[in-house]
Formats: C-alpha cells, sequence, structure tokens
C-alpha cells in the first residue's frame, strides 16, 4: 500500500499499460554481447525515436505545469463562479474527462465510484498527539471518469497511488487495462473539504479499482473527528484519544467517501504505544509486539456501514463485561477508578436486557458479535451510537447510587435506551441523505420511553412523561414562524449540522407516536420489521418507511395511504390547532360537532400559510360530571367539518385528542372550557391523567397566543390542590415556569408567586420531605417512583416561589452539611437543596460548593454542585464563575455552556449572561461553532427569557453586527424574544388583573 506512479511495481506488467503509456515507453528484450549486431541504420532510427521521444517529453512537461497552475489558480482564488446549485442527488452521468468538468465544487460527491472496501491502518503518536494513516479503498467504478474525489479535512496528504483490480466480479487485472493507473496530479480543495486525484485515462464503469492514500495529522482538541481527551487518576493527568465521525467528520481522520449511501465494509488496523488499549467497532482479530516496543492491533472486518458509524478509541481504561442472552459479549469501559466502584454496573445490566427487548420487538438480530459502551470524560454530544463501540459522557453513562437522584437515573437510562436503538435504527438502517435524519433520530427518541417502559413498567413513560419532555417541549419551537419541515432539504454544508434539532428528535418521535397508535402495536411493528429486514445494511428514506407501513395495514383489509397521511405532516413545518365546538341543531336529535383547524402560531400577527392543512386523526369523548364515554375516530381532512358525535346536552363536555396520541392542539368553545374546569374542580380523575396534562399546557400556549383569554389557564390550575398525580402537575410547573422567567423582574410579580403558591401549598405540606434511606439501591428502582417525583416536583415549586418553610429546610440541610461534612441530604431533592442555600446564603457557602465541586468523583453530584453555583444573589460570584468556566480548565469544556446559560436563568445574573455572551461571542463561536446543538443551546439559553425592548434591540444590534442572521439559532432567538416583548405589551395586564381578582369570577 501507499505506492506511487513512480515505483517499482508500478509497471509490472507491460501489457497492462495503455495505448498512450505504450507510445513512450522502450521495452529492450534482456540480451548478452555476443547475440547483437550493430546496424548503422538500427543505430540511426533509434536515435531518432530518443530524439522524437525527448520532443514529445518536453511538449507533455510544459501543458501539464501550464494545467497545474491553472488548477493552483483555480483553489487560490476561491469560488467565484462556482455557485451553481448543489446536486443533492450526485451526478452520476458526469464523465468527468474534460477540464471544464470539476464535480469537486459541489456539495454532493459525483456517484461516479462507489467504495466497496476500506483497509485503515492506523499510528497512534500520544506523546505529541499525532497520528499517520494509511487507506486502501476498494473501488468499483459506475460511470466512466478520470477523476477520482473524495472526502479530507485537515489531513496532510502524502502519497497516492491507483492500480486497477478488475472486473466488478473481482477478476485479476491481468488484461489490457490492469495494473497501476498513471496519476496526474492530485490536490485538496478545501471549500467542500474534498481531495482529487486526476488521472491520465478513464476509469472504466464495472471495473474494479484500488486507491491508495498514506496522510498524517493531529489529534485535535476540540471533540470532532479523531481528537483527544483527558483524566485524573491518583493526581497523575492520562490522555485518551477517540473519534466523533458524525456528521461529516470522518473525512478528519482518513480519506474516505463521507456521505451516508457509501456504505462499505472496513477493516481497521491500530498502532499505538503498549501502555494503551485499542477499541473499534469489531472485535480483535490479532494483536502483534512490535520491535519498537509499540502494539499493533487489527481488528475484524466489519459489515457494510456508514462512514460516520465507524470508530476507535485509544485509552487506557478497565472494563465489566456481560454477555447476552444470544451470545453478545457487552462491556462497559471506564477510567480505572470508575470500573473499581461499579458505576458502570447499572449502564452494563440494563444494556443486556435491552438488546434483547429489541430483538424480540423488531425481530431482527442484533448484527455484531460485541457491544462496547465507552464512558469518556468529555465529549462533544451525551452520546454517539457508533456500531458496537457507543461513546457516552461520563455523566450520561455512570452511576452511583448512594449520590444519584431518580431524575438523574431516569435521564441516564433514556440515552442508553436510545443509543441501543440506534444499533437498528441508524446503524443497521441507515438514511439516505441528512434530510431524513429524523428517520433515525425520532425513531431513537420514540423508543427512549418504550425501551425505558420495559425496563421499568411502572415508570409509564409513553404515556405520561413522553407528553411534557417532548410533545409539549417541541411544541413550543413548532409553534414559532422560524420553525421548518421535519423533512428539510440540506443545499449545503452548513445545513447538515442544522438538521439536527429538536425539530427531528421530538417532533419525529411525536409522529411515530402518532403513527403507532393509528395503526396498532401489532402492525405498527410488522411494519418496522418488514422495513429493517428490506434495508439492512443499506439505506432507506422516508418512502420507504411509508410503504412498508401501508403494506402492513393493508395486509389487514384497512385501506389508508400512510405515506399521503405523513407527507402533510413531514413536508410542511408546524401542526394545527383544532377548534371544537358544539353545533346543536333543533332539527336533529342527536348533536354534531363543528371542527376546525388552523396552523398554530404563536405570534398571529407573523402570516400564516392558510393553505396548510392536514390529515389529522382527531380522537373525541364525551363526558359529564360521573362518567366519560368511548373515544371515537374522526378524520379531519379540510378545514372545517362537521361529523355527528352523539347526544350531548348542556352539562356534557367535549374532550379532544384522547390521552394526547395526536400531534396538535385542541381548542373549545368557551362553555366547553368552563364545563372542563368545572369537571377538574369536582371528580378531575374522570379525566385520564394524560388528558388533565394535555389541557394545563393547551391552555396556557393558548392563551400565550391570543387564543384565549388569560384568566383561563389560571383558573384552570386552580384545582391543583386536589391532584394526585405527578404529570399534571408536571405540566403546570413547565408553564409556570416560563410565565415566571417573563415576569420576575416585573414590579409585580408576587401576586404571581403568591398565587402560584397557594396552589401549592395544601399538597406540599401533606408530601413532606423526602428521607434519606443509607444504603438504598437508589430511590428510581422503588415502586413508589411516581410519588417520589410528585414529592421532588412540589418541593421544587416550593422554594422556586418563595416558601418560607421550604426555605428554612433547605438552609437546615446545607448547615448540617458543613457543620459535619456530612451530606444527609436526600438524592433526589439535592439539586434543589443547594441551589435555594447558595441562593438564600452567604458567599462561604458558594465556596463550600465550589470546593465540594472539585473534590466530588460522582459525576452526577459534580453536575448539580457546577449547576447551583449558578443560583447565587452575588453577581461578583456569578461573574467570577463565568469567567473560570471560559478560561481555566476548572470547568469541563462541555460545561462550559450550561454555565452561561443557568447564570441568565437567574434573575440576578440574567443581564450578566446576556453581557458575557456578547462579549465572548467569538471565542464561543469558535470552540462550538462545528459541534451539532451547542451552538443553538448556547444562543436559545442566553436569549429565551429576554423581555424588554431595550433587550430586544440590543438582540438585533448584536445578530447585525455579527452577521448571524442565516443560520436557524438566530432568528428562532429573535422570534421567542419578540413573542417575550409582545406578550408584555398585549396580555400582561389582563394577566395581572385576573390574579388581582376572585379567582371564581369569570374565565376572562
Amino acid at each position: 500500500m501507499g505506492l506511487n506512479d513512480s515505483s517499482p511495481g508500478a509497471m509490472r506488467n507491460g501489457r497492462g499499460l495503455s495505448d498512450q503509456w505504450a507510445e513512450t515507453v522502450v521495452v529492450r528484450p534482456r540480451t548478452t554481447e555476443r547475440h547483437i549486431t550493430v546496424h548503422k541504420r538500427l543505430v540511426l532510427g533509434f536515435a531518432l525515436s530518443i530524439l522524437t521521444l525527448i520532443i514529445v517529453t518536453a511538449v507533455a512537461v510544459v501543458l501539464s505545469v501550464r494545467f497545474e497552475d491553472c488548477g493552483s489558480r483555480d483553489v487560490a482564488t476561491g469560488e467565484s463562479g462556482s455557485r451553481g446549485s448543489a446536486k443533492l442527488n450526485g451526478s452520476k452521468g458526469e464523465r468527468g474527462d474534460e477540464e471544464g468538468v470539476q464535480p469537486w465544487r459541489n456539495l454532493r460527491l459525483p456517484g461516479t465510484l462507489r467504495p466497496r472496501h476500506y483497509d485503515l491502518r492506523i499510528a497512534v503518536y500520544m506523546d505529541n498527539f499525532t497520528f499517520s494513516g494509511e487507506v486502501s479503498i476498494e473501488l468499483e467504478c459506475i460511470n466512466a471518469t478520470r477523476f477520482i474525489v473524495l472526502h479530507t479535512d485537515r489531513l496532510e496528504v502524502d502519497r497516492v497511488s491507483v492500480t486497477a483490480e478488475g472486473g466488478a466480479n473481482g477478476r485479476p487485472a491481468n488484461r489490457p487495462g490492469g495494473g497501476a493507473m498513471r496519476i496526474h496530479r492530485h490536490f485538496p480543495h478545501p471549500t467542500t473539504q474534498m481531495h482529487v486525484v486526476v488521472l491520465h485515462r478513464e476509469l472504466k464503469p464495472l471495473r474494479v479499482y484500488r486507491l491508495n492514500i498514506s496522510f498524517e495529522a493531529a489529534i485535535e482538541n476540540e471533540l470532532l473527528g479523531f481528537f483527544r481527551s483527558s483524566y485524573t487518576l491518583h493526581r497523575e493527568k492520562r490522555f485518551l484519544a477517540l473519534t466523533q465521525f458524525s456528521p461529516i467528520h470522518a473525512r478528519k481522520a482518513f480519506p474516505c467517501f463521507d456521505e451516508p449511501v457509501y456504505k462499505a465494509t472496513f477493516s481497521v488496523t491500530l498502532r499505538h504505544d503498549a501502555q494503551y488499549t485499542a477499541l473499534s467497532n469489531m472485535p480483535e482479530e490479532q494483536s502483534v509486539l512490535e520491535e519498537d516496543g509499540s502494539i499493533t492491533t487489527r481488528f475484524s472486518r466489519t459489515p457494510r456501514m456508514s462512514t460516520y458509524y465507524l470508530a476507535w478509541a485509544v485509552c487506557n481504561f478497565t472494563f465489566r463485561e456481560t454477555t447476552s442472552d444470544t451470545g453478545v459479549t457487552i462491556r462497559l469501559y471506564a477510567r480505572p477508578d470508575a470500573i473499581s466502584s461499579g458505576s458502570g454496573d447499572y449502564a452494563l445490566h440494563i444494556t443486556k436486557r435491552l438488546l434483547g427487548f429489541y430483538q424480540d420487538y423488531f425481530k431482527v438480530q442484533y448484527s455484531l458479535p460485541k457491544l462496547d459502551l465507552l464512558a469518556v470524560p468529555k465529549h462533544p454530544y451525551a452520546a454517539m451510537e457508533n456500531w458496537g463501540l457507543s461513546v457516552f459522557v461520563e455523566q450520561k453513562i455512570l452511576l452511583d447510587a448512594e449520590v444519584s437522584s431518580s431524575s438523574y437515573q431516569m435521564e441516564l437510562t433514556m440515552v442508553v435506551v436510545h443509543e441501543i436503538c440506534h444499533q437498528w435504527f441508524g446503524d443497521l438502517v441507515t438514511p439516505v441523505w441528512w434530510e431524513d435524519v429524523w428517520l433515525k433520530e425520532g425513531f431513537a427518541h420514540y423508543f427512549e420511553y418504550v425501551g425505558t417502559d420495559f425496563l421499568f413498567p411502572k415508570w409509564n413513560m409513553e404515556k405520561q412523561r413522553f407528553l411534557t419532555d417532548v410533545l409539549h417541549e417541541v411544541m413550543l419551537l413548532d409553534g414559532l414562524n422560524s420553525s421548518h419541515p421535519i423533512s428539510q432539504e440540506v443545499a449545503q454544508a452548513a445545513d447538515i449540522d442544522r438538521v439536527f434539532d429538536w425539530i427531528a428528535y421530538k417532533k419525529g418521535a411525536a409522529l411515530i407516536r402518532m403513527l403507532a397508535n393509528v395503526m396498532g402495536q401489532t402492525l405498527f411493528q410488522r411494519g418496522l420489521n418488514d422495513y429493517l429486514l428490506s434495508h439492512m445494511y443499506g439505506n432507506a428514506a422516508r418512502d420507504d418507511l411509508w410503504s412498508k407501513l401501508t403494506q402492513a395495514m393493508r395486509s389487514e383489509g384497512l385501506q389508508i395511504d400512510i405515506g399521503q397521511m405523513m407527507d402533510r405532516w413531514t413536508l410542511q413545518m408546524g401542526y394545527p390547532i383544532v377548534t371544537i365546538s358544539k353545533n346543536q341543531s333543533e332539527q336533529l336529535p342527536t348533536h354534531y360537532i363543528t371542527v376546525h383547524q388552523e396552523h398554530f402560531l404563536y405570534s398571529q400577527e407573523a402570516k400564516s400559510n392558510n393553505s396548510l392543512l392536514w390529515q389529522i386523526p382527531l380522537t373525541v369523548a364525551v363526558g359529564n360530571a360521573s362518567s366519560v364515554g368511548s373515544e371515537s375516530l374522526i378524520w379531519i381532512n379540510n378545514k372545517t367539518e362537521t361529523h355527528r358525535i352523539g347526544q350531548m346536552d348542556d352539562s356534557t363536555w367535549l374532550l379532544g385528542n384522547i390521552n394526547q396520541t395526536g400531534y396538535f392542539r385542541v381548542n373549545y368553545d368557551l362553555a366547553n372550557w368552563k364545563l372542563l374546569i368545572q369537571q377538574l374542580h369536582n371528580n378531575p380523575e374522570i379525566i385520564s391523567v394524560g388528558n388533565r396534562a394535555g389541557l394545563i399546557d393547551d391552555a396556557f400556549n393558548l392563551a400565550r397566543a391570543g387564543y384565549l383569554p388569560q384568566g383561563v389557564p389560571l383558573q384552570l390550575i386552580g384545582y391543583l390542590p386536589e391532584e394526585p398525580s405527578f404529570l399534571p402537575w408536571h405540566s403546570a410547573s413547565r408553564a409556570l415556569y416560563q410565565l415566571d422567567k417573563l415576569l420576575d423582574r416585573t414590579d409585580e410579580y408576587s401576586l404571581f408567586s403568591d398565587y402560584v403558591l397557594k396552589q401549592v401549598a395544601a399538597r406540599y405540606h401533606r408530601m413532606g420531605w423526602p428521607t434519606n434511606v443509607p444504603g438504598s439501591e437508589g430511590n428510581v428502582l422503588q415502586a413508589s417512583y411516581q410519588t417520589e417525583e410528585l414529592q421532588r416536583e412540589l418541593i421544587m415549586l416550593a422554594c422556586s416561589f418563595g416558601n418560607k418553610q421550604c426555605h428554612r429546610q433547605a438552609v437546615t440541610y446545607i448547615s448540617d452539611w458543613i457543620s459535619s461534612n456530612k451530606n444527609r441530604i436526600p438524592p433526589n431533592i439535592r439539586d434543589i437543596v443547594y441551589c435555594t442555600g447558595v441562593s438564600l446564603m452567604d458567599e462561604d457557602v458558594w465556596e463550600f460548593i465550589w470546593m465540594k465541586f472539585h473534590s466530588t468523583s460522582a459525576v452526577s453530584e459534580k453536575k448539580i454542585l457546577l449547576e447551583a453555583l449558578t443560583c447565587s444573589d452575588n453577581t461578583f460570584l456569578l461573574n467570577r464563575l463565568l469567567n473560570l468556566s471560559l478560561t481555566s480548565d476548572l470547568v469541563p469544556e462541555q460545561d462550559v455552556i450550561d454555565v452561561i446559560i443557568h447564570v441568565g436563568r437567574n434573575p440576578q445574573g440574567r443581564n450578566l449572561a446576556w453581557k458575557y455572551f456578547r462579549e465572548k461571542w467569538d471565542i464561543l463561536n469558535a470552540r462550538y461553532s462545528e459541534a451539532l446543538f451547542m451552538n443553538s443551546k448556547l444562543i436559545g439559553g442566553v436569549t429565551e427569557f429576554l423581555n424588554t425592548e431595550k433587550e430586544l434591540n440590543e438582540l438585533k444590534e448584536f445578530i447585525q453586527a455579527n452577521n448571524l442572521g442565516a443560520g436557524p439559532a438566530m432568528p428562532r432567538s429573535l422570534e421567542i424574544v419578540e413573542g417575550n416583548v409582545r406578550w408584555h405589551r398585549l396580555h400582561r395586564r389582563h394577566f395581572f388583573q385576573w390574579l388581582r381578582k376572585s379567582p371564581n369570577s369569570n374565565l376572562g
């Protein structure tokens, strides 16, 4: 490997040379001196041949120099004249046989070649954080071309050679056209992160070639590509190196065809220092001790997979191991101290169960012989689902049962469930292109809740927490005019990062859940099984999924075209508001309802596209004071429809979107809202817990958008003192938190906080505080999970809104900890107690928490201690924390953004964080701009609670000064802040007016 075109092996078979080459090569037979007879004519002819050869060579050199010079100017002068539209499906018909054709200027690879196998050898040098490599890529030619175009980014390419291997069936190249290919030149094209190899003659269709490239690069410190991380063990700093290739960063580690559709097999070999262990997607095949003391580790060949799922790591971690019921070896690798303490045991245990669950659910076996879970100190995301080597940031996989809260354990569980699901949706079947990234992320996010329910049925995640944590959350974003369809065109490289947002993850999950409920679980599973089996080891688009689900429906005689239905939901932005009203006709003995749909937007001043219509599976039930009837399914296709619903009178109420399985909001006439509110106050449990949470969320958001009077949601939550379940409280808490940030700097804020405390007080005192039971195996595993979560929610509301008894209890806990140096605070409420104590107590408490943050080794404890430091009322301490987080190693790099956001959520720190964000923007943008989510998370987190005209103007000036209008994050933030300002202008006065009056006066 790594041979260039001038190496001795390049001409080992004269018959393999092209006619063009043959004309310039003289092949002399091997003879002895006594057989040579010299003739004057021969000598003269020979001389003329030599002269002709010299002239031809000189002309070729001149032309080559001119061609090279032209190409150099192309690269040097940038992209003027190359702003043509990117070809999303490649340029499969492009021959590339003329200088004017330059496929390396397009976003997509030209499609003339297809990789079949990569033989990749990497030498890792941890002493100076560099690596070198050789890759040999077996290529199949699809269309004739003289250009080999593939991806590289920041790689120093050294030697390049190309050989003809034979036909596509693998026959050797022992006929004309085989052997070495002469390379005219090769060069990088940084604008599109491509490397171009220009050949003297064309590659032929249906032939197989081998491209060999040697290269080297740095092991970066920026969390993408092949990067380094570190941790401290026994006061010694240790390093590790690992990969993060999704979505387009494999090209930073080796030359490759870095698009999802170019699946190939991979053979990886890593050479590294003997003190380290090497890991990759597949099991180790051979390990050899070299003469220089290094180790060369070769791994088994992978199945066909996309480049961004390839992974490797070089570390000195240890591991725990288990085996699945089907013989898959499962290992969890982490810091030696984390392994010895058992912090990884919980994740290892649930992974074994999850492999069995998914194999049973999908009826498709896990494809690899092993699955490694790698816990790393630093990573740009919560986790990455590399096939057979999933990587997790430590906070999302290591669990110390003695100090971890139930909410932390629940979050960790769901991250593991998500990544294991990707071994099927993503690794095994991969979206064709990034516009359908929701096909993998939406499914994995949906199955977070389904899979967690399998592990812990009493949590009831899919029917409850899914509503507040997925459905309600994503509807906040998708109700903005700056939202986008879930399937969106990817026209340039920058767009690839944009598709990884909560619309893809959470809206994708919500639509899949709606579809599963429409189809029923049996047919849904049958369709998914067919989809996975049909496209395993390959790629699929959304139409492939719709086709299989439609076939499943039709197998039972159900003539529903899933594609026709779902295209409305995936190719249009936003979602509908469905308004249901009674249509009582004196001429008819039964009653009808009128249903109206329109595009829901928070800003009704924004121009809504009135032509948007959805095919809506609306479930409706009729109820009264003592019972609720069975639900009816009505398909709504038009803007306004009338449907027969059954007998109703003045005391019966309507309820739409039963259990909130649909992705839409429901509004009613005020008379129906009044009946529903009466029902909640008198006997709330007649209405399901999911619909109680849904009514609260819909009411607050409809009021915020101006569809309802401000008093409706406030009067509705007046029933909460009698609410026994966690979910409605959680729904209310989220809505009240949004209002709290809008109002916490107003003069009349106490009117709002007193009203909230009035709703909370009775049940808060009834539930009390948890006791800390030493030696428990984690609160989350106990049967009383829902009760504990309700208790936690009430304590958080009470302390956040100023309940004096709650404050006293928190201060007592903190004081006891400081005086005894024993932390007796129950793990489930530590974050609340820490934050409350820091906000109420003096600077010494802040210093104590800062000290504990550095001394603890429990990653879950570190997280909440750091967040507690942002709760101080002391702006000097907040400013100190902000500066320390960005300019020192004291705060982990992935936590810096959380520090800035949490300071901004503190009313005393909002202006400080906003000012700091603007001043440090260049540093922050340089550090996080390439990492998915991070920049948008930072921008949204810092700006979402700005709500004055002054702050809005500052945001506009900042966007303009930094030319930030192009990306999605800033326009979304601008729309949110404009909405905050508009709410103050239009609704704040009415909101406080209602609070001053008796809550029972009226809905308005």
